[in-house]
């Protein structure tokens, strides 16, 4: 299944899907193989990969809904204080692995690059989705305010990665200067528009995490080390819980329904982070196969946090579900990423076939998956309704991939 992914073509003359007009990706032309469900690429591999991950934010939300029905658990997971508070993990979260894409992509093509342009861009667009919602809460001065912070420690962590590509001691501490300055701020700001309960030095101390989690996963992907996935993974972890102490200060100054703290708030919570660093670690796993090769040690690492991943999904169903639907879960979950792996190699191999029988096996797990879900949510969860959403995870993770293979196999 993953073999083929080591002696992939570096050219792709014709077999792999390109984007037409309207976006949309694989289909059938020419007499060639035709796809079960269509792949949806615009080229642009950081652009499909941000909306396969905003796509999944959205299964976890229903997930949660039908499964905490099911299981009766406190709370309400649609409620307005679990909503800010799963919003703020994905945006977190996913701040965490677009800065992550955006060091990879200055330090495999270099700071100046198209691909590291669109990094950059998508790393941007996921700051004004984060500075909306501080907005919404606090006012138009009090976005307009963060997103200036929060810029500014961005491009700090630019200055950072750039330091640590040239091993230079000097730039890399200037800039960790420069951002303990932002924690501060950013700690003050913070207790300004949550009334006090949101404190400053609590807010810093957690910021100040944030940098020592990242800087570390900056400092692996510079010295090529294979902890680097593991680290970029930790950093990614570290703001969930910064996602639930902001959730929870905000909460209160809005006086928001529900509850942050929620059994049912924290299965979607949960299942947000799992699903979206799911999207995120598959995209950076089959960019470091088509950058490295399989045979890389790259590779392999970034396949074992990818993994982590999976194992730890399924210890959350586990523990709602039982033991023995843990491990029917992670068998599924495994089978549908090794799917996925398939479908990149094909893609990189300009093999359509071999594209469509990927596709294939996707379609055929989706309705597996669907059954599944059924069964342990009591229905509430209908499969017909969750083998429907999870074609659209084929769709648009799919098209990430394309777009990944036209970025670096073209």
């Amino acid at each position: 299944m993953l073999a083929t992914l080591a002696g992939c073509s570096s050219s792709n003359s014709g077999g792999t899907p390109t984007p037409d007009s309207s976006g949309s990706g694989s289909g059938s032309s020419g007499g060639q193989a035709s796809f079960a469900v269509e792949t949806t690429s615009t080229g642009n591999p950081y652009a499909d990969t941000k909306k396969a991950a905003g796509h999944v934010e959205g299964s976890a939300k229903v997930l949660a809904g039908g499964i905490a029905t099911g299981a009766d658990l406190g709370g309400d997971a649609s409620s307005e204080a679990a909503g800010l508070r799963a919003t703020l993990t994905g945006l977190l979260q996913e701040h965490v692995y677009l800065a992550g894409y955006a060091v990879d992509a200055a330090y495999s093509f270099g700071p100046d690059s198209k691909e590291f342009d669109l990094a950059a861009k998508s790393l941007d667009e996921n700051t004004v989705e984060l500075a909306d919602v501080i907005g919404n809460a606090a006012g138009s001065d009090n976005r307009e305010a963060f997103i200036s912070l929060w810029r500014d420690h961005i491009g700090f962590f630019v200055d950072y990665a750039l330091a640590a590509a040239e091993d230079d001691d000097e730039g890399r501490q200037a800039a960790l200067d420069d951002l303990d300055g932002y924690t501060n701020a950013a700690g003050e700001f913070f207790e300004d528009i949550s009334g006090g309960e949101l404190p400053a030095g609590a807010v810093t101390e957690n910021l100040d995490a944030h940098i020592d989690t990242l800087s570390a996963a900056i400092d692996a992907f510079a010295a090529g080390e294979a902890s680097a996935f593991d680290d970029l993974k930790a950093a990614g972890d570290h703001v969930v819980g910064s996602a639930g102490v902001l959730s929870s200060g905000l909460a209160a100054a809005l006086d928001l329904n529900g509850d942050t703290e929620s059994e049912a708030a924290g299965l979607r919570v949960g299942l947000t982070a799992g699903l979206q660093e799911h999207v995120y670690l598959a995209g950076i796993t089959v960019k470091t196969g088509y950058a490295a090769g399989l045979d890389s040690g790259a590779f392999e690492a970034a396949a074992g946090t990818l993994d982590t991943n999976s194992v730890e999904l399924a210890d959350a169903i586990g523990q709602l579900a039982g033991e023995e639907n843990r491990d029917a879960f992670l068998s599924l979950w495994r089978d549908h990423i090794g799917f996925f792996v398939d479908y990149a190699a094909a893609t990189a191999g300009d093999d359509r076939q071999g594209q469509a029988e990927a596709i294939e096996n996707l379609d055929g797990y989706t309705n597996a998956a669907g059954g599944f879900f059924e069964d342990i949510s009591g229905g509430e969860l209908p499969a017909d309704a969750i083998a429907k959403n999870l074609r659209k995870h084929i769709a648009t993770l799919g098209g990430a991939i394309d777009s990944l293979d036209a970025a670096i196999n073209q």
